[in-house]
């Protein structure tokens, strides 16, 4: 039972399970949760406790999918791009209730595989150095917050 709730928390209830371009997947698995948060209103505070929680419970479940894996990060773990892809919007929450905010979702979409897939700075630390559970969610925790500060930056410059 354990490893079957591991399971579906880490690859995101199946998006982990995507033949082709699993992590892809499950970021974009993760934008129907931040829309719903965003369009029911609920303040980036909530979102960011969610995300919170679900990194939490995604080291757990990680850990154990590690274990039963034997790899130190299996492909099919994409809780990780749940949580760095949430953390992508946090500095724009207020901007999604824009009559245009699909472009803030393609941004932060695009933004944040970029972060996660060229693994600069703390991103690649966490990546290279912490080849563990932590390691797994914190090098996607970093993605997310060097996106959102570039849609921040470009939000701030661009959009009026």
């Amino acid at each position: 039972m354990k490893n079957k709730i591991a399971e579906i928390i880490a690859t995101w209830f199946g998006c982990g399970k995507s033949p082709k371009a699993p992590g892809t997947v499950g970021s974009l698995g993760a934008l129907p949760v931040i829309w719903l948060l965003s369009h029911y209103h609920a303040d980036v505070f909530a979102m960011l406790i969610l995300a919170l929680f679900l990194f939490f419970i995604g080291v757990w479940a990680t850990d154990v999918m590690i274990k039963k894996s034997a790899v130190k990060d299996p492909s099919f773990v994409v809780i990780d791009e749940v949580v760095g892809q949430m953390i992508s919007f946090a500095l724009i929450w207020p901007m999604l209730g824009h009559q245009h905010a699909w472009g803030f979702y393609v941004f932060a979409f695009v933004l944040f595989r970029f972060f996660d897939i060229k693994k600069m700075g703390p991103v690649r630390f966490f990546d290279k150095k912490v080849r563990n559970a932590w390691g797994v969610m914190l090098d996607d925790v970093f993605a997310g917050i060097l996106a959102a500060a570039v849609l921040y930056i470009g939000a701030f410059l661009f959009v009026r």
